[in-house]
């Protein structure tokens, strides 16, 4: 689907174009993944190919303001008092549902950019503190790491990205999920 191009309206235009930008990016790397192509997600957005640049340099920085929503909801979640491990992954699959791009960048950086490395680390900060308290609670085995959880979390991405229908997604990360808790959890 494609917005009709609107007359350029300079400066004063630039706060909405890169929300539209955003928006449509989000469509996009929901639909078609990481390799979308950029033409089309300046079509949909309404701006032209130098608007979508002078935002966004390349297809990382594009990706990247698509998914810090993602990301702050995953901190406000963790900084919560008294969420859990289970709760912190629960939205991790939603959000891997909607979109696996955001879950695969993180947990399998396309390039080793600072600005991936920097957003994977912000992923493990967060799961450090569901993790801790679950291991000292007894659910979750002692030597289980950030690192294995990303590592999860990455194979639920890479599975849930070849199933095109959500429902079909929703009912595959149930069950992966069930036997991944056999063995992480004691």
């Amino acid at each position: 689907m494609t917005a009709a191009r609107r007359p350029n309206r300079g400066p004063k235009a630039a706060a909405h174009n890169r929300a539209a930008l955003i928006a449509a990016a989000r469509d996009a790397f929901a639909a078609s993944g990481y390799d979308t192509s950029l033409t089309d997600v300046a079509r949909a957005a309404g701006v032209g190919q130098g608007s979508l640049y002078r935002h966004f340099p390349d297809r990382l920085s594009l990706a990247l303001a698509v998914f810090e929503d993602s990301i702050g909801e995953l901190e406000a979640l963790a900084a919560k008092p008294g969420t859990t491990l289970d709760e912190v992954l629960a939205l991790v699959t939603e959000q891997a549902i909607a979109s696996t791009t955001f879950v695969r960048l993180v947990t399998m950086p396309p390039q080793p950019d600072p600005r991936i490395i920097e957003l994977r680390e912000r992923v493990q900060r967060l799961l450090e503190g569901g993790l801790a308290e679950a291991q000292r609670a007894g659910r979750v085995r002692a030597e289980v790491t950030t690192h294995d959880l990303l590592l999860a979390i990455g194979m639920l991405a890479l599975l849930l990205a070849e199933l095109p229908d959500q429902t079909e997604r929703t009912e595959a990360a149930e069950r992966i999920w069930q036997m991944l808790r056999h063995g992480i959890e004691t």
